[in-house]
């Protein structure tokens, strides 16, 4: 019994052993196939990740050329802005210049009509005032001198006086 208990513990682990080596057999049958696939995986990967370092570079090398081309706009625009500025305020003094021109123009010019007008008799200049404009007329008065202007308007209508008087406190 125990030859015979020997003998099918030896068969056994025989054949134990041999479906284990058919297993371990399949196995590396198995992982050689898996290689391959994990091969052909791993050099795609290897293509993927090469097309996409190009990728990166050429996409900094867009953004270089386009930042470069934005930094020369904008020294354009800003050399503009500066011509502008001088220029603005090269307008803004001649215009200023222009404006006190204008106004000693008209200072020397009201001078002059309000000199013609105290060389004139008060009734005539009064007649003439009182046919123009009133805004005109108060302007004209308000040159003249506080006696003149008493006389003149003595000798106005009285309506048309009063008006060119409120216009000249006001």
């Amino acid at each position: 019994m125990i030859r015979f208990l020997l003998l099918f513990t030896l068969c056994f682990s025989s054949l134990f052993a041999l479906q284990k080596s058919d297993k371990l057999f399949e196995c590396t049958e198995i992982f050689k196939a898996r290689k391959s696939e994990l091969l052909v995986e791993l050099e795609r990967i290897d293509e993927q990740k090469q097309s996409l370092e190009a990728l990166k570079t050429a996409t900094e090398e867009l953004l270089k050329k386009k930042e470069a081309k934005l930094s020369l706009q904008e020294e354009r625009v800003n050399k503009k802005l500066q011509e502008v500025t001088q220029k603005e305020a090269s307008i803004t003094k001649m215009l200023a210049e222009n404006k006190k021109l204008l106004s000693d123009l008209k200072s020397t010019k009201m001078d002059k009509i309000a000199q013609t007008y105290a060389k004139m008799k008060p009734a005539s200049a009064a007649a003439i005032l009182s046919d123009m404009d009133e805004s005109d007329a108060a302007a004209i008065l308000q040159s003249l001198k506080p006696k003149v202007v008493g006389k003149i308007l003595s000798k106005m209508d009285a309506k048309k006086a009063s008006k060119l008087t409120l216009l000249l406190t006001k």
